[in-house]
């Protein structure tokens, strides 16, 4: 895959998984004063990273394989299989009922996410800008 297809997909996956990210605050947000609500997050920028580290992570020795049923030392990741993941927080509690959202720190985290999808969506944009400059020149 060319690095400009990659860099178009990677943008459009994380902007997907800021989308999520969007209505998982809003739901934690809306569910704040839900006596024992459990907060969710999203996952995906951390599994999206241990992928793409693995396209440079070989093994000075990789082993040769004579068996289908032989365990290898290194395979390498596919970016694109990394899934976007909700995962309840179960291990702490913000107040006495049970519930632990704190709204506070929610609006933040939604604050942080709309400039984080502002950033990539102007870096999409600059991607296909540059590939429109190519075109015109």
């Amino acid at each position: 895959m060319n690095t400009f297809a990659k860099t178009v997909d990677l943008l459009h996956r994380a902007m997907d998984a800021n989308a999520v990210r969007r209505s998982v605050i809003a739901n934690n947000i809306a569910n704040a004063n839900v006596p024992n609500f459990k907060r969710s997050i999203v996952n995906f920028e951390s599994e999206l990273k241990r992928a793409l580290d693995t396209e440079k992570q070989k093994p000075a020795l990789e082993l040769t394989l004579t068996n289908p049923k032989h365990i290898p030392n290194f395979k390498e990741r596919d970016y694109r299989d990394v899934q976007i993941r909700r995962v309840l927080d179960y291990t702490s509690t913000y107040n006495n009922n049970g519930n632990n959202v704190d709204p506070e720190q929610e609006f933040m985290l939604a604050i942080e996410n709309q400039i984080t999808y502002s950033i990539l969506a102007q870096a999409a944009t600059f991607e296909f800008s540059q590939i429109n400059q190519v075109l015109r020149g």
